[in-house]
């Protein structure tokens, strides 16, 4: 199912202004091999984001090959950092070719594992966290988030819509996932939340 309709989407997409060659391969990268990044319409939303909170520390829960991550790179200043956790050591290599081409790799420290293991082994807290694993683990990805971001940090996740498939009867396990963690967002006092129908559909919460 879309979630905004494929013309609306097309006309975003035309309007769009053109990313800079790194993006561009990053994104031709990620439809050759049929590779889910989040695209230029949730990445400007990201970039957004981090400049409107003047974002500096920012932690990525699943990174694949660094596509968000080089969208949140362009809006930190030059003592930023981005830490990037992603399981497979492969797509973290890759990565670190792209930020060094883009010039951001000064910024970005990536981490190989568990992204809910790594982030007990993390110090401080957060002005953003950015949540993309797997669907079923979006409940413990709330839980391990939410004592780590601060006051007036963002949770930010990707997929909250996950093709219209939060609207089964018998969800499976990545949906019921997803179902839970959107319950979460919107029930938490700590937190004032909205979900965005962009591309896959994107939560944002505040801590309050």
């Amino acid at each position: 199912m879309d979630i905004v309709n494929s013309h609306i989407v097309e006309y975003l997409l035309n309007v769009t202004p053109e990313r800079d060659e790194v993006l561009r391969d990053m994104e031709e990268y990620a439809l050759a091999r049929n590779f889910p990044v989040v695209g230029p319409l949730v990445g400007r939303l990201l970039l957004l984001l981090a400049k409107t909170t003047q974002a500096t520390r920012i932690l990525e829960l699943g990174s694949g090959f660094g596509y968000s991550a080089y969208w949140f790179a362009k809006a930190i200043g030059k003592d930023g950092e981005i830490i990037c956790t992603e399981g497979n050591p492969d797509n973290a290599q890759h990565a670190q070719t792209y930020f060094q081409r883009g010039k951001i790799a000064n910024k970005v420290t990536f981490l190989v594992g568990d992204a809910l293991k790594l982030v007990d082994d993390l110090e401080g807290q957060f002005d953003i966290i950015f949540n993309d694993i797997d669907k079923h683990q979006y409940p413990k990805a709330f839980r391990k988030a939410l004592p780590r971001l601060r006051k007036g940090g963002l949770l930010i996740s990707d997929n909250v819509l996950w093709s219209g498939k939060v609207l089964n009867h018998k969800p499976d396990a990545d949906t019921a996932g997803i179902l839970t963690y959107n319950r979460l967002i919107y029930s938490s006092k700590e937190l004032f939340s909205t979900v965005i129908p962009l591309r896959d559909g994107v939560s944002i919460s505040i801590k309050l």
